[in-house]
């Protein structure tokens, strides 16, 4: 069932895939609104009026798709052809390709046709297919019944989605190719953003036509295959969120998902005398052997691929068995699931609920238990037990495709494959969990957490990061100044030994590591702890600068990382975008940037 989160929206969650496109492409409708108006003369205004109208009407068919409102959504989409078909009808004649000639208006005029005949493409090529594709996009449709995944829905809709996303790519292409230098500040900060608009659209039917094409044969529709997935425990942080703990061997065969084996990455895969797979100079020197030969640290690294890859070796190693791919989801996406299911029993244990599985997994069940032992098997109880709930009886599926949806925004739920095509159907998305080589048109900064203590104090962590972008450049790079504050709500007394751990930094202490990733081709500058001046570890990792500081805190206590970081030369001047490791608890994040740069005199 972990594999349908495939078929969710990839970006932040949202009700269902078709919402997500509808969503994003009303916003876009609207903007060309904005667009239209600004654009004088009686057709302008005609224009204007048509688009409006015609986001209206998208707001009833998104609401269509999103109740499977078939044939009702094909007779809206019907009525939103006619009003685009108007607005560029009305940006199509004579007058208005004159309008085009003129030396203070013609760049607008010829910005407002192009954008009008955009959209009425988009609505005839990208949303037609769409609609069609609506009864097999039915999550209803994709639910695992008696733990089988109907994939014939797939097959059908996956040349609708394709031709839809083609669509929405030639317009995201016609829209970026519109010269902004000539443009009035109204109608370019318009362009500009039913461009990023459009740009955010792609992704999702991207995403989703890949998704369709690749699925069935990642759940076995031309042979059987097979998967580990493992529970990153968030109360001992790793880069991309926990310590891989317990885990599951799952296979596919035709759509049926049945469990095959349990185990725990630290005490069944045990620690490795040398690498199992070769690690390069700049990854050795960042993370030492550790990452290639302890299963508990592949996820230094917050670049899951590679994490997935060394897992997926260890496993061979001790197992014999070699997988088709690796999963990974933690505590906080079950109880998303939770939501959705309604409580889990597990034997020997309380039953997980969306209130408390968090807490259960993480910080009771060390209380409660005698051993380590006696650990694994609840958390192997545990993952069974919410293993036979998804696919078998996994509750409203529009309601579950939102939970997924959501755990996969916030990089809760990661995928990796083996096989090189379908790998590509993963990149790009936030299931990808992939630590990109470069930016695009956002500089990106990231924030990672990885435990330095030995122990389960992590569960405890709080955390806040405001990245502020100078207005001024230096030697023609961005610079970017970065605030991280970590504290813990952990009690100085009453904790057991399987919580405290090897507590390195002293039994109440909570050593985190904060590894920091600067822009791609940017550079680390300096750094301070709470106002004092901090040595930093520093390496490189996928052509990004990366400094290292490590906070030690006391029961209550907090601190505060302050770093200044550069783009490379050629950065993008998009907003800048700051990633970090999901935890127990949300991430305060404040992104700010400037208006206009005052020169220094």
């Amino acid at each position: 069932m972990s594999l349908m989160g495939l078929q969710s929206r990839l970006i932040r969650y949202r009700p269902s895939r078709r919402a997500a496109v509808a969503i994003g492409l009303t916003a876009t409708i609207l903007l060309a609104g904005a667009v239209g108006g600004a654009a004088a003369g009686v057709a302008g205004v005609r224009a204007e009026r048509h688009l409006r109208q015609a986001a209206v009407v998208f707001g009833q068919l998104q609401a269509q798709l999103e109740a499977g409102q078939a044939s009702a959504a094909r007779r809206t989409l019907s009525r939103l052809r006619t009003e685009t078909g108007a607005a560029r009808a009305a940006t199509g004649g004579l007058a208005w390709r004159a309008g085009g000639g003129l030396p203070w208006l013609g760049d607008d005029v010829r910005a407002v046709g192009t954008v009008a005949a955009t959209l009425d493409d988009l609505v005839r090529d990208g949303l037609t297919p769409l609609v069609r594709a609506a009864g097999s996009l039915d999550p209803a449709a994709l639910a695992p019944r008696g733990g089988r995944v109907p994939l014939s829905a797939l097959g059908q809709a996956e040349p609708l989605l394709r031709a839809a996303d083609a669509a929405v790519r030639r317009a995201h292409g016609r829209v970026s190719g519109i010269p902004s230098g000539g443009l009035r500040p109204g109608v370019r900060a318009a362009v500009g953003q039913l461009r990023d608009r459009l740009g955010r659209a792609a992704s999702v039917t991207g995403t989703a036509a890949r998704t369709a094409a690749a699925l069935p044969a990642m759940l076995g529709a031309d042979g059987p295959r097979t998967y580990l997935m493992f529970f990153q425990n968030l109360a001992e942080v790793r880069a991309t969120g926990g310590l891989p703990g317990a885990y599951v061997i799952v296979r596919a065969d035709r759509g049926t998902v049945r469990l095959l084996e349990q185990g725990t990455a630290a005490t069944d895969m045990k620690t490795f005398p040398r690498p199992v797979l070769p690690l390069g100079r700049a990854m050795r020197a960042l993370y030492t052997d550790r990452l290639a030969t302890f299963p508990g640290d592949v996820n230094f690294t917050p670049h899951f691929p590679t994490a997935a890859a060394l897992l997926r070796e260890m496993y061979r190693r001790r197992s014999g068995r070699i997988v088709d791919g690796v999963l990974a989801t933690d505590p906080v996406a079950l109880s998303y699931l939770l939501r959705v299911t309604g409580p889990v029993a597990v034997p020997g244990g309380p039953a997980l609920t969306a209130r408390t599985a968090v807490r259960q997994l993480l910080a009771d069940a060390y209380a409660r238990a005698q051993s380590n032992a006696a650990q694994d098997r609840y958390f192997a109880d545990a993952a069974r037990a919410v293993f036979d709930m998804l696919t078998h009886r996994p509750g409203d599926p529009r309601a579950l495709i939102a939970a997924l949806a959501r755990a996969a925004g916030e990089r809760r739920l990661l995928v990796w494959t083996a096989h090189p095509a379908e790998q590509r159907t993963v990149a790009g998305t936030v299931l990808e969990g992939a630590l990109p080589t470069t930016d695009g048109d956002r500089p990106t900064v990231g924030v990672f957490l990885n435990d330095g203590g030995g122990s389960k104090l992590s569960y405890y962590l709080t955390h806040a990061a405001e990245l502020t972008e100078s207005p001024c450049r230096r030697a023609g790079r961005r610079e970017l100044r970065l605030r991280v504050r970590l504290g813990t709500t952990a009690p100085a007394a009453g904790l057991p030994d399987s919580v405290l751990g090897l507590g390195l930094a002293g039994r109440y202490t909570t050593r985190t590591n904060v590894v920091v990733f600067a822009p791609a081709g940017g550079a680390v500058g300096s750094a301070t702890v709470d106002g004092t001046a901090r040595p930093l570890g520093t390496g490189t990792e996928r052509g990004r600068a990366v400094g290292v500081v490590t906070l030690d805190l006391r029961p209550g206590s907090a601190k505060t990382v302050e770093m200044t970081l550069l783009t490379s030369a050629d950065a993008s001047s998009g907003r800048p975008r700051l990633w970090t490791t999901p935890g127990t608890k949300p991430w305060a994040i404040t992104v700010k940037t400037p208006r206009r740069c005052t020169p220094q005199r």
